[in-house]
């Protein structure tokens, strides 16, 4: 860049600057929302391209979501709608332990998960046949 020696030369590369922060920070908008919308679950299955889903896929899916799950449903149920700093102080600890333990522990989480996957889907199998036979 040469030197500004010049007022309206000053005035004009302080107009270059401008439309090219405005022309960046555009850019910078789009490629986030397009990160945004590729990152959407659904998004991410149809990126897939007809490729077989594993389960250590789903293993990968699974445990990150049950621990932001429950961060949530905690922090909201210590939380509420409460603005006493104490609650939400103790929410946020609660919310930060949980989740370092879900992602120390995630076999367990996974064998918990499980469990009660197995059973819910069998208690509505077992349902659904006894109305069946009746």
């Amino acid at each position: 860049m040469q030197n500004i020696t010049s007022t309206a030369g000053l005035k004009h590369a302080l107009q270059l600057l401008e439309v090219e922060k405005a022309l960046n920070e555009q850019l910078l908008k789009e490629q986030f929302r397009l990160a945004r919308k590729s990152l959407k679950p659904v998004n991410l299955l149809k990126n897939m391209n007809g490729k077989s889903v594993t389960p250590d896929m789903i293993d990968d899916i699974l445990v990150p979501a049950i621990g932001l799950s429950t961060d949530y449903l905690i922090k909201k149920i210590v939380v509420g709608k409460s603005d006493n700093n104490g609650r939400k102080l103790l929410g946020s600890v609660l919310q930060y332990s949980i989740a370092n333990y879900i992602a120390q522990h995630p076999d367990k989480i996974k064998s918990v998960s499980n469990y009660i996957f197995q059973h819910v889907f069998s208690a509505k199998k077992n349902a659904h046949f006894k109305k069946q036979s009746d």
